[in-house]
């Protein structure tokens, strides 16, 4: 499955994250691992979703700009995958929400306004479902 999101905010806040000198750290180092530990542990957090033995979890952290995108913010992609019979939608979009609450907890010392928006399974293949590819 693949799941992306993003994260808007202030472009002073957008240069400190690419300068790596916020306060808590390295940003996006620390939301990259906050996402993949959060991609294992989704079936402890929302009722009734089973833990699954993931075989890959990929998560890409992408700096972006009002001249690139319209916006100020970082862009998450999280790619998972597991060999069992069931789709993985859940451990994405849980691993993409995850690493932009992270990075809202370490940046939110210097910007509140921050948004997340976009929250997306973009596609998914197996399960019961099947496959899943967004529009």
């Amino acid at each position: 499955a693949i799941a992306t999101g993003h994260i808007e905010m202030l472009p002073a806040t957008r240069a400190l994250i690419e300068s790596g000198n916020a306060k808590k750290g390295d940003v996006l180092g620390i939301a990259r691992v906050a996402a993949i530990m959060a991609a294992k542990k989704t079936s402890e957090l929302i009722p009734l979703c089973h833990p699954l033995a993931l075989t890959h979890v990929g998560i890409e952290l992408t700096v972006i700009t009002r001249e690139s995108a319209g916006f100020d913010g970082v862009r998450c992609t999280a790619t998972v995958e597991t060999v069992g019979p069931t789709g993985v939608e859940m451990e994405a979009l849980t691993a993409v929400q995850v690493a932009l609450l992270t990075i809202y907890d370490m940046c939110k010392a210097v910007d509140r306004g921050m948004t997340m928006n976009g929250i997306t399974l973009r596609e998914k293949h197996g399960g019961k479902s099947g496959s899943f590819v967004h529009r």
